[in-house]
């Protein structure tokens, strides 16, 4: 394939992709007694037996060079009012946890208010293009009845049931 067409599958793979409504995260982990956190909007269940998710990190992510280090991290699904801390997250720096109300769970960083929470240990590490999947075992949950962050289209939103027709 040429580059040009590599290019176009690049920027239409992009725009498909944004029609995907994703949940937004925080993963997070301790560098010794500090905690790191980065949002992400790729992570699923992976399985139920045993219970595991898959998270995907840049490659380049201080965040995973801890996790690959520890071999635990959190996951901290966002609730619907929290597309501010998710902005923060989002962006370098190691001041992401000044004025962000969070405690220690299972030995990781957990986010206030969130939606759930999973404590996990990395099962694996596995190389995917300019990311890396970890796939992790849960050892730990939380749950909110808070209706979560999504994102789709660029936005932010959650999640609407569909009306049922009586």
């Amino acid at each position: 394939m040429s580059e040009t067409v590599i290019d176009q599958v690049a920027l239409e793979f992009r725009e498909v992709m944004a029609r995907v409504c994703t949940p937004v995260a925080v993963i997070t982990a301790f560098d010794d007694q500090r905690p790191h956190g980065t949002t992400i909007s790729a992570f699923t269940s992976l399985s139920m037996g045993p219970p595991m998710v898959l998270v995907s990190l840049d490659r380049g992510s201080d965040l995973l060079a801890i996790i690959r280090r520890t071999g635990r991290f959190g996951v901290n699904v966002l609730a619907h009012d929290q597309a501010d801390v998710a902005m923060r997250f989002a962006r370098k720096g190691a001041d992401k946890f000044d004025g962000i109300v969070w405690s220690e769970s299972s030995a990781l960083p957990r986010l206030d208010g969130t939606s759930g929470w999973l404590a996990c240990t990395t099962e694996s590490l596995v190389d995917g293009g300019d990311h890396v999947v970890a796939l992790g075992n849960i050892a730990a949950t939380g749950v909110a009845p808070v209706a979560p962050l999504t994102y789709h289209d660029r936005v932010f939103g959650t999640h609407r049931a569909f009306e049922v027709a009586s």
